[in-house]
């Protein structure tokens, strides 16, 4: 039995890039190559931030179309051009419709700071300490049509401090998904995850 490839990995930006960072430093050890960066928003830092690494990036603006069923039509195009095994949503901030969905199901994957099922969406860690939660973390989920309701890969959490703010909270569960979105994809390139 030969060598398994490297997974080839796309990753899915809107905005700084942490997790990209992330995801693109422990490839290597992970057994994974990102092939490509897909934004929807040109002057996203982690384009920058990708271009600077030398990664393939392709931008499909959203405000360049008329209509969503467009723009994914374009992001769909982009994507299979580069032909990834998985794709890593990692802040993407745009809600995907059931036909983009069901084109990728099963190997397109998004990460969330909470422990879902509770708090999906957005202002998770206000959300966290308003409900007196004593425990707080981040999922990498596949996606399906619910927002952040598809099955859940892996979870990682940590004890809410007493009188922590929403920026602290978020700060630490950040450190989390940086650990936690490369292993899992790891777990897809060792067929740990997936029928690879």
């Amino acid at each position: 039995m030969g060598l398994r490839p490297p997974l080839r990995v796309a990753v899915m930006v809107s905005g700084r890039g942490s997790n990209l960072r992330a995801l693109h430093e422990k490839a290597p050890e992970q057994g994974y190559v990102i092939i490509g960066v897909v934004s929807n928003n040109p002057t996203a830092p982690a384009v920058d931030y990708a271009r600077d690494q030398g990664l393939a990036v392709r931008i499909v603006d959203h405000r360049q179309f008329a209509t969503r069923d467009a723009f994914e039509v374009a992001l769909a195009a982009e994507l299979d051009d580069l032909a990834p095994d998985v794709i890593a949503l990692a802040g993407f901030l745009r809600v995907l419709g059931t036909d983009f969905v069901g084109r990728y199901r099963g190997r397109l994957l998004n990460i969330h700071p909470s422990l879902l099922p509770a708090f999906p969406g957005l202002d998770t860690h206000r959300r966290a300490l308003a409900s007196g939660a004593r425990f707080h973390g981040a999922t990498v989920h596949l996606v399906t049509d619910a927002v952040d309701g598809g099955p859940i890969i892996a979870q990682t959490g940590l004890t809410v401090n007493p009188g922590e703010s929403p920026a602290a909270l978020a700060a630490r569960v950040l450190t989390l998904e940086h650990a936690l979105y490369p292993y899992v994809l790891g777990g897809f390139a060792r067929g740990e995850t997936s029928d690879r």
